[in-house]
Parts: structure tokens; sequence; C-alpha cells
């Protein structure tokens, strides 16, 4: 077996980190941002669709998101998926437009919210650690094969847990700012 690929475990890590950044803009902190509507999916001719290909989402205010939705038959449909949601927000529709008014949250919600990056900082920290285990194994067979020798394995492994712990460093960051935007009043 092959000594294992720097380049790659760093990029699957990487990955990782874009993949908590996503989660995160999914969190509501109060304040508009288009990416707020981007997990949410629309029923739209028999078949379920962003709600980015079914309209244009745009912050207007710091309190409001609107919708343009591009054809009227899908102005009931984006409706009804922004309502049930989950995100607690009820929209409203005017005209070609769905208008998405941001509620003030709560301290209690807001707790929760944090809770939630929290969950979302831990699922980020546990596919770090199984790219760096699988980095890992792969020195461990290396060197058993007799590609690497003890001291090659060591560095190589000293070098996969100095990239882990830069990774998880990165993701505490994340969060650290994440709970914070959340908590502000």
């Amino acid at each position: 077996m092959a000594a294992p690929d720097m380049k790659d475990l760093e990029k699957r890590m990487q990955g990782a980190l874009e993949a908590l950044k996503h989660e995160f803009s999914g969190l509501r902190t109060g304040r508009a941002h288009v990416s707020l509507l981007d997990t949410i999916m629309v029923e739209s001719y028999g078949a379920m669709m962003p709600i980015n290909q079914i309209g244009t989402v745009s912050a207007p205010e710091p309190r409001m998101l609107n919708v343009q939705v591009w054809d009227k038959a899908n102005l009931k449909a984006v409706e009804k998926a922004i309502r049930n949601s989950g995100l607690g927000l009820n929209p409203m529709v005017d005209g070609m437009t769905v208008r998405v008014p941001i509620p003030e949250l709560t301290e209690e919600r807001r707790a929760e919210l944090a809770k939630v990056a929290a969950s979302y900082g831990e699922n980020a920290k546990v596919a770090i650690r199984n790219v760096r285990r699988h980095g890992m194994d792969q020195a461990k067979a290396a060197e058993k094969d007799g590609d690497f020798s003890e001291d090659a394995r060591k560095k190589c492994e000293d070098a996969i847990q100095k990239l882990t712990d830069s990774y998880v460093g990165k993701v505490d960051e994340q969060l650290a700012e994440k709970q914070q935007e959340i908590m502000q009043v």
C-alpha cells in the first residue's frame, strides 16, 4: 500500500469544513440572509426543486427576505414550502413575490440554535477525525508492506496529526463565531 496522500487528506478535511459552513448558513441568527432559504425544497411540476431554482431570493432589508417567483403557478408551493420548513417563518404572497419577515429570536430559541450549531461542529470534527484515522491506517499499512520505515511512518503520522489539529481548530473558530452571532441580541 502506498503512503497517505497528504493533499487528498487535506482536501477531505477542507470538505468537512465547507460542509459545516453550509450547515451554519441555514441556522437563523435573527438577520435576513439569502442562504437561510437554501435548504428549502419546493414541489414544482411534480418534482422537488431547491427554492433558488424557482425564483430569485433577495434580502432588501435586514429583517426581510423576498422570493421573486418566476412562474405564477409556483407561488402557493413556495409559500407552503417556506411555512412548512421548520424555520419558524411566516411568508406572505404579494403579487409575484413571497415576502418573508424574519422575526426576533427569543433567548430560549437562541440557546437552542447555539446547541444545534455545537452539534454541527461536533459532526465536522468527527468527519475530520475519520479522515485522520484513514491516513494513519494507510501509513501503518505502508510500513507493514515495507514501503515505509518506522521513522517515516512516525513522521507521516505527526504530519497527519498536525493537519488534523489545524482543521479541528478551524472548526472551533467557525463554531465560536456562529455561536456569538446567534447569541447577539
